[in-house]
Formats: C-alpha cells, structure tokens, sequence
C-alpha cells in the first residue's frame, strides 16, 4: 500500500487541527495565536491539495476532508471571532448609544455566525459546483477567513490611532463587515485560483505576480495589507474577466 496517497490527507487534518487549536484561543479572546494557527491551517490546506495533483493521489475522500477541515479553521473560527468581537462591545455600549434593548438581548453578537453559515454553503456548493476546477467562483473561505482575521490584529497593530481603533469597534461596522463577508462568499463573481498545478509562468503569471506584490504589501504595512490584498485580489480578477471576454 503506497504510503504517498495518504500523505495529502494526513496534511489536511493537520489544517484541522490547527482550526480546532485556533478556536481554543479565539474563545478564549487570544486573537494573537488565534490568527497564527489560522495562517498555518491555510498553510497546510494549499500543500494539501499541491501534493494530491502532483502525486496523482486525489480521492473523493480528500476532497470530503478538505471541505471539513476548512469549515473549521475558514468557517467556524472567523465567525466566533466576529461573534467575540462584537460580545466585547458589550463593554463601551454607552460610546455607541446602544442599550440592553437595541443591542444586548444577546441578537447581535450572534450575527458574527453569519460568516460561519455562508461559508458553509460555499464549500457546500463548491464541492458539487464543476465550474470551479481551475477558479473559484466568489471569494475562497481562507481568503475570507485571513480578512475576519485581520481585524483584531490591525487593532494591536494601531492600538495608538483612535481612528482605527474606534471604527473596528463599531458594531455597525463589523455587522457591515460581516454582511459583506457573507455576500462575497458566495457571489457569482469569477476569482483567479491560487492553487499552482503545474511550474508555468505563461498560465500562471498573474498568479505570481498578485502574490509578489501580496508579500511587498505585508512587509510594507503589515496586517492592514491584508484586507488590501483581499480588495486587489478582488479587482485584479474582475480586471482579467472583463479582458478575456475581449479577447
């Protein structure tokens, strides 16, 4: 028995268990570690996929397990965090005019779910979806996971600005965000992949290209570039669709 047709899904629960590790620390309201694992479980989920295509080992099963273990680590975790979140304004309510009626009835915190929800019909459908071999078709849950993500984090990271600091700890805003997060998850909007399967610059130069300027965006303005990039990617793919059907 080839040990090789094993290796993909052993990495993939490995995605899993850095989800499972993520929600310990997000509960737990350590957005910190909880990003960290996040990030290592969408490391792990691409090499997944990597070492499936190249070793010719894909399986419905791994298909299966990289749909689950997404759902936690892309799904399930972003949206607690959101849930957290807007939980904590509970604190500053009197800043924003709210009161136990038109906010604490325990409603709105639980809208952070919506992200969890949509992302759960996107890799629903993705998986029956024949569209969506070569692209995605609205924005991949570890996409939209790194953006939910990214929130606190920008917060630590100009924990000194009260602009930022003020307009991501309003709950208008984050329900705004969640709201948006739902919809591009499952927007009918054409989205280059990411995922490499083959060394071609000639296929794959956009690709490289989004990923250069991804990782010169990070070290110039660290975690703020995150939903920047998210925004690029975004556009850059609206841009290629409307050239192609020029072409």
């Amino acid at each position: 028995m080839s040990i090789k047709k094993h290796i993909p899904n052993v990495i993939t629960l490995l995605n899993l268990f850095a989800g499972l590790c993520a929600l310990i620390h997000a509960f737990n309201g350590s957005y910190r570690e909880a990003f960290s694992l996040v990030c290592l479980g969408i490391f792990f989920d691409f090499w997944d996929g990597f070492f499936a295509r190249i070793w010719k080992v894909q399986s419905p099963i791994g298909l299966q397990l990289d749909s689950l273990a997404d759902m936690v680590t892309s799904g399930v975790v972003p949206g607690l965090v959101m849930y957290k979140m807007l939980g904590d304004i509970q604190e500053n309510q009197s800043q924003y005019n709210l009161t136990e009626d038109t906010y604490f009835m325990g409603v709105v915190p639980y809208l952070g779910f919506l992200i969890t929800l949509a992302s759960c019909y996107r890799l629903a459908k993705f998986n029956v979806d024949t569209r969506q071999t070569d692209s995605f078709i609205g924005l991949p849950t570890p996409a939209n996971a790194l953006l939910i993500m990214s929130i606190p984090m920008i917060q630590f990271q100009y924990t000194d600005v009260d602009f930022v600091i003020d307009t991501l700890s309003n709950p208008y805003v984050l329900v705004g965000i969640t709201a948006l997060s739902a919809y591009l998850l499952n927007a009918e909007i054409p989205l280059f992949s990411l995922k490499v399967k083959s060394f071609s610059w000639e296929k794959y130069k956009m690709q490289v290209v989004f990923l250069i300027l991804s990782v010169v965006l990070i070290g110039l303005l660290e975690f703020i570039a995150i939903p920047i990039i998210i925004l690029l990617y975004v556009i850059l793919s609206v841009v290629n669709n409307t050239l192609l059907k020029k072409v």
